[in-house]
């Protein structure tokens, strides 16, 4: 196919069906984008012949299950190309599956959705959105991301096909593409994960690299000229490439190519043309905005399509659609039930293990190996207890992974029973994950992981969760049970300085919805949190802990860990038969919850009535009936201190107007811990008397 002088296809007389499926896809999105009056037609326009050719060639994907355990997976990653992905899942006719994993029968994208495009409810909003649009298998949302995210997807389906697959029994094996443009490849994140994909010689990976030069900016010759196929190559990729966008035989042979490779993942760079337009324009305007009324029926006419037709769709495209893709899906689901049958005939344990892990249930008996710590004055650092309680769940839960940005040492992550092994290039079974120090990547690939219905947890140290930042949100929004292991989490880093010390982290990471941050006193405090965690199935949960060794509590004198679960509790109180109901409230979480109890000691013993509240998790207490949280803190008992070695910021929702909060209001300094606790008043002495002062200050108050 050549190109006129506006880069423009020159179409054939003799229209194939081909053309007339591509052509539907490209009109499809020029109307959706013209009717929001908001979007990127370009991009959609640009790749739509090679998203025709994947998905009618070579995608192993069922429309009619679109949940089918081992279909390809399709990543958007250049998310703002959502139309693209739209036209197609209408096209195949895509069913809708509901939050239980049944497929409803309705239409995944109907062509109402896609007239409603970016408007309230739509099921085509702005980006693709997992759990919104049956089809959709990932958020991508900011650019790199959705790369990153297929890495995870690639991982799982090595992980998944090393553990399930016997001999004759082949239940996993798909392969992962992802669709990206200049935008992605800028990103670090796309690096950082491109470089792990490398190393593990990810070869069941596809990456298609939308090469149009062209940015919101303008050409990216402001900023991006450097050789992507020798980068990619030094990466440890195979690199091929397609010298029009348009030819869709050679598309063809770079598939063809992707799937013969079995040691290297594939980077298809296409050369493309954005937003193929009647006349020449400004490719800005293009890519970012909608083309306009008279260009959008110039450009149907150049194309053949009725110009006046808004969202047309001819019969035939459907029909084609169903005897490629729909057609060839169904086989190879219907192959593969036939399989199963089979195999959970043969291996019955691994059937049901399947079942559970693609439906997000845990094994029966996953937690029989869950102890109570005994108390002990020293104790543990909550890193090293929850090291203990993961590896007495991770031997119960097979699909359970783990891994770390280059410190599982210090963070305790590392499953160290029998049998554990590393994931690797030659030992696709092993369940630890060495991410290296790339911290988005590995929350990134987690999400993947959780995707792919794995259970994932990944690790860093608290102050460097700002790197993972974007994916850690992905993860909420998207609903997936991801682990966000953080350690190191206070000024108790110590020497290390300022830029160490997490002050801001904490309550950046009680500002995602749908995040539960938990930050337990002590180890019991911990097997509680992961009791928790391992219930979720549509959560995510960011889970702090401490360097320092906390005493783990005595449980017969004060309250039961178990109170966890509901965010916050009384652990300790006043002695009602001493003189009534509590005069003041000392609430903290973490490390300094045993720093209360020591003041809590030191009032009781001149007399005052104190309470002691553990909030873990400020998310989960806010969830709780009005009746429960007043029973924690009586709204009559205004007299409260909140102590927390991090950002006083929200604070005041559970001191109130009349309380005190001990946090940080500065970054910390490099200086021994027991300096830097006197230093910034974290002390029972300093607590003590903010007590007093908030007291004296209630008392004036009422006189």
């Amino acid at each position: 196919m050549t190109l006129t002088d506006h880069g423009i296809p020159t179409p054939t007389h003799a229209r194939s069906i081909d053309d007339l499926a591509v052509t539907t896809i490209r009109t499809l999105s020029m109307d959706a984008v013209q009717a929001a009056n908001s979007g990127h037609p370009g991009t959609p326009m640009g790749m739509a012949p090679v998203a025709y050719t994947l998905w009618q060639q070579f995608l192993r994907f069922d429309p009619a299950d679109p949940i089918w355990p081992n279909r390809d997976r399709f990543v958007l990653s250049a998310g703002h190309a959502s139309t693209l992905l739209y036209a197609l899942l209408h096209l195949s006719r895509v069913t809708a599956v509901n939050p239980a994993y049944e497929v409803v029968g309705e239409p995944a994208v109907p062509l109402d959705d896609l007239r409603r495009f970016r408007q309230l409810d739509s099921k085509c909003p702005g980006h693709p959105e997992y759990r919104w649009t049956s089809g959709v298998e990932a958020t991508t949302g900011p650019l790199g991301t959705g790369v990153a995210t297929s890495v995870g997807m690639a991982i799982a389906a090595r992980w998944q096909g090393s553990y399930f697959n016997r001999p004759s029994y082949e239940l996993f094996g798909y392969d992962v593409y992802s669709l990206c443009g200049d935008g992605d490849l800028m990103e670090g994140v796309a690096a950082e994960a491109a470089s792990l994909a490398g190393h593990l010689r990810l070869s069941n990976l596809c990456w298609i690299y939308d090469n149009n030069h062209i940015t919101i900016e303008g050409d990216t010759a402001l900023t991006f000229t450097e050789d992507v196929a020798t980068r990619f190559i030094g990466l440890g990729w195979n690199v091929t490439r397609v010298g029009d966008a348009n030819d869709l035989a050679m598309l063809a042979r770079a598939f063809e190519t992707f799937r013969a490779e079995q040691r290297r993942p594939t980077l298809i760079i296409v050369d493309s043309h954005i937003g193929y337009g009647s006349s020449k324009q400004g490719t800005a305007a293009v890519h970012g905005e909608p083309l306009g009324e008279d260009e959008v029926r110039a450009t149907k006419r150049f194309y053949g399509s009725p110009e006046d037709a808004h969202f047309h769709v001819p019969a035939e495209v459907y029909d084609h659609f169903a005897a490629g893709l729909g057609a060839r899906g169904r086989r190879a689901r219907d192959e593969w039930m036939a399989t199963f049958e089979r195999y959970r005939a043969e291996y019955p344990d691994l059937a049901e293990q399947l079942y559970q892990m693609q439906h997000r249930r845990l094994p029966d008996g996953w937690d029989a190996d869950l102890t109570e710590f005994a108390p002990d004055a020293t104790g543990l650092a909550t890193r090293d207890s929850s090291g203990k309680v993961l590896n007495a769940i991770a031997p119960r839960v097979p699909w359970l992974v783990g891994g770390s940005a280059d410190l599982a040492p210090s963070t305790k992550t590392r499953l160290g029973f029998d049998g554990a092994g590393d994931f690797g290039p030659d030992q696709p079974h092993g369940r630890n994950l060495h991410y290296g120090v790339r911290e988005f990547a590995a929350a990134a690939i987690a999400n993947g992981l959780s995707l792919s219905k794995l259970r994932p947890l990944w690790s860093t140290f608290l102050i460097f969760s700002d790197f993972a930042r974007g994916a850690i949100r992905l993860s909420a929004l998207m609903e997936i049970p991801v682990v966000h292991v953080f350690t190191h989490d206070s000024i108790g880093v110590g020497e290390d300085g300022p830029t160490h010390q997490p002050v801001e982290q904490v309550a950046s990471l009680r500002a995602i919805p749908g995040l539960p941050v938990i930050r337990p006193c002590d180890a019991n405090e911990v097997v509680e949190a992961w009791r928790l965690i391992m219930g979720l199935r549509h959560e995510p949960a960011a889970l702090v802990l401490t360097r320092q060794p906390l005493p783990t509590l005595d449980r017969s004198v004060y309250a039961p860990a178990s109170g966890l679960a509901r965010g916050g509790y009384v652990l300790a109180d006043a002695d009602a038969d001493g003189g009534g109901k509590a005069q003041l409230i000392l609430i903290a979480t973490g490390s300094e919850v045993h720093l209360t109890l020591r003041a809590y000691d030191q009032l009781t013993a001149d007399g005052v009535r104190v309470r002691v509240v553990s909030l873990p998790c400020w998310e989960l207490f806010d969830r709780q009936p009005q009746e429960y949280r007043d029973s924690v803190l009586p709204p009559d008992i205004e007299a409260r201190v909140a102590v927390e070695q991090a950002s006083t910021m929200g604070w005041d929702r559970y001191v109130g107007t009349r309380g005190t909060v001990i946090g940080m209001r500065t970054f910390g300094t490099s200086a021994p811990l027991k300096e830097l606790l006197t230093k910034f008043g974290f002390t029972p002495e300093a607590v003590t008397r903010a007590a007093r002062e908030c007291m004296d200050r209630q008392r004036e108050q009422i006189s």
